[in-house]
């Protein structure tokens, strides 16, 4: 990573204001996103998740992480065809990681590397931002072991930021930008840890 160093409290603060950053599709522009819907990952009863993939999470196929391969899931997540997170996204997420906001919550198998979800823990929110497999189902068991994580360590809110089938089958629901803030505020002042 190059030396250069961007303000992390000022970019800990956009994300508490329901901004995100995302590169343009040319990977060159850096800007702040917000949006009218959130997808939220719910904490509650209403997390579900398909019988096939309790199978597997009772046989302990994968082993879980955190932070363990911090720029390898950042790379995982940007490996698509078309990809927002460009190297400048990269530099920031490396420079919150070191800062103490950014995350990787993994899944193992041995020692390679299944499965990732990226995101930022701020108070009691964590703000999900992209999730990758190499390793069929590695994303899935990710997901679920996260959330028994935010439970565990008391957090108010799972933003997945936008819906897709994915995420759906989880239970994920969609809010509007007016209660996503007053969730997001409230989130924020909690104190929790995600360590």
């Amino acid at each position: 990573m190059t030396e250069f160093r961007y303000d992390t409290n000022a970019i800990i603060r956009g994300y508490c204001q329901g901004y995100f950053l995302m590169a343009d599709e040319f990977g060159k522009t850096l800007s702040w996103y917000t949006s009218r819907q959130r997808a939220l990952i719910p904490l509650d009863e209403r997390f579900r998740y398909p019988k096939s993939l309790r199978r597997i999470l009772n046989q302990n196929r994968f082993q879980v992480k955190i932070n363990g391969a911090f720029m390898d899931v950042v790379e995982g997540c940007a490996d698509r065809d078309s990809t927002w997170i460009s190297q400048e996204l990269k530099q920031v997420y490396w420079e919150l990681a070191q800062a103490g906001w950014a995350y990787s919550f993994e899944t193992w198998q041995g020692n390679v590397l299944a499965g990732g979800i990226l995101g930022i823990a701020i108070g009691g929110a964590f703000i999900g931002e992209s999730m990758f497999y190499r390793v069929p189902e590695g994303s899935k068991v990710a997901m679920v072991k996260l959330v028994e994580r935010l439970r565990q360590q008391g957090f108010l809110l799972f933003d997945a930021q936008m819906m897709n089938p994915h995420l759906a089958r989880f239970g994920a629901h969609m809010i509007s930008n007016k209660e996503y803030l007053a969730k997001l505020q409230q989130a924020c002042q909690q104190a929790c840890s995600f360590l």
